[in-house]
């Protein structure tokens, strides 16, 4: 099984916290559009063997493409590779694109399966965002969304400066109170070179404040479980069969190809990226050739990587798995450098029964562990 992302790097304008690749010129979207298409036929050797069960279309905002226009590219992956009878389809939308006319479109389309990005009910959030929606668009999309897709996820923001913890909690009760069934929550990260750092360098914007991330990141878990949510990954909160596919794939180390200018791809030995540049992205796929480069990773890379993906998840890191696929030797370090997160409270080893009646020993991140669990895994690292 493996997947596929669609990276569509355009945006009707810039977020202040955001690093990722897009640009908010849509001159070159119809061209970019073909270009997506012949790299998804370019590169269909690549899964050759594999059958596809999730399809994720990020960004950037994929909402802004039209409905022709998804469904080209939802097409060609269907001409191209192998698709499984009942995959995930999902498309990452803005409050502002989902008019009820594009909802009902989107209903007559694969599509089953919405990434909404609210970040907050509130208003003086979202302009301190610098988003492109308003708080009565984010709640009216709920309302025509939820009417018409069972399979929803939201994401939203804590940390930001001058919300209250009541504030937030009134965030995520809106969200229970819309029978919304998954939640992806991130803290506020100020990013080198974006305009929330600038602004908070030359004083206009109040820094953020980690011991107030820590509060919202408490308030998060205790409500979402008070809901009937899984925290299935740090930032994850999903009903039972509301986990999202696509995302889960990539922290078990499936397959997967990234499409579209920076989009990332991953087969188990080797990771490559393509260009992030749409002008180049464009004229090189107009010559036939891919836009990407690619490194092979090392036997360390890959169980860095393992420890990074498998510490933010309910599943852990299997320990009987890290010695099949690395060597004992490997088992045995990670064991002496987990000791003392585990005499900390922030790890633990618990044996679980699999299936099959065999037991495992698996290493994962405590109650407490959890807000701190990248950091523990970069202490974990083989270098």
């Amino acid at each position: 099984m493996a997947g596929i992302y669609l990276h569509i790097p355009f945006c009707k304008q810039a977020c202040y916290y955001c690093d990722f690749h897009f640009s908010t010129s849509l001159k070159k979207k119809e061209e970019l559009v073909s270009c997506l298409v012949k790299e998804l036929e370019l590169r269909k050797e690549e899964l050759l063997n594999e059958t596809i069960e999730t399809i994720y279309f990020g960004g950037g905002t994929p909402s802004l493409l039209s409905i022709d226009e998804l469904q080209l590219l939802i097409g060609t992956i269907y001409q191209n590779y192998t698709v499984s009878e009942n995959p995930e389809i999902t498309l990452e939308a803005n409050p502002d694109d989902l008019s009820d006319e594009k909802i009902i479109e989107l209903t007559n389309t694969p599509i089953n399966r919405l990434s909404i990005g609210i970040q907050s009910f509130f208003e003086e959030d979202l302009q301190l965002m610098n988003r492109a929606h308003n708080a009565q668009e984010a709640k009216e999309c709920l309302s025509a969304a939820t009417g018409s897709f069972d399979n929803i996820t939201i994401d939203l923001i804590y940390g930001v400066p001058n919300m209250s913890n009541e504030r937030w909690r009134e965030n995520l009760q809106t969200a229970f109170d819309f029978g919304i069934n998954h939640i992806s929550s991130y803290a506020l990260t100020v990013e080198p070179k974006t305009a929330l750092d600038s602004f908070i360098k030359q004083g206009k914007y109040p820094d953020v404040d980690e011991a107030v991330a820590k509060e919202h990141f408490d308030i998060l878990v205790e409500e979402t479980a008070k809901n009937g949510f899984v925290h299935y990954e740090i930032s994850n909160f999903g009903k039972p069969d509301y986990f999202s596919k696509h995302n889960t794939s990539y922290w078990l180390g499936k397959k997967y190809i990234g499409i579209g200018p920076s989009a990332h791809s991953f087969n188990k030995t080797h990771r490559s990226w393509n260009v992030a540049n749409n002008a180049k992205y464009i004229k090189i796929l107009q010559e036939g050739k891919l836009p990407l480069e690619q490194e092979k990773l090392t036997k360390k890379d890959r169980f860095n990587e393992c420890l990074m993906t498998g510490l933010r998840t309910i599943w852990g890191v299997s320990l009987e798995t890290i010695s099949q696929d690395f060597g004992e030797e490997f088992k045995i370090e990670l064991l002496k450098n987990a000791e003392k997160f585990i005499n900390q409270g922030l790890l633990v080893i618990v044996n679980e029964i699999e299936q099959s009646d065999s037991n495992k020993n698996v290493l994962k991140t405590t109650s407490k562990g959890k807000f701190l669990a990248d950091g523990v895994a970069s202490e974990l690292f083989i270098i």
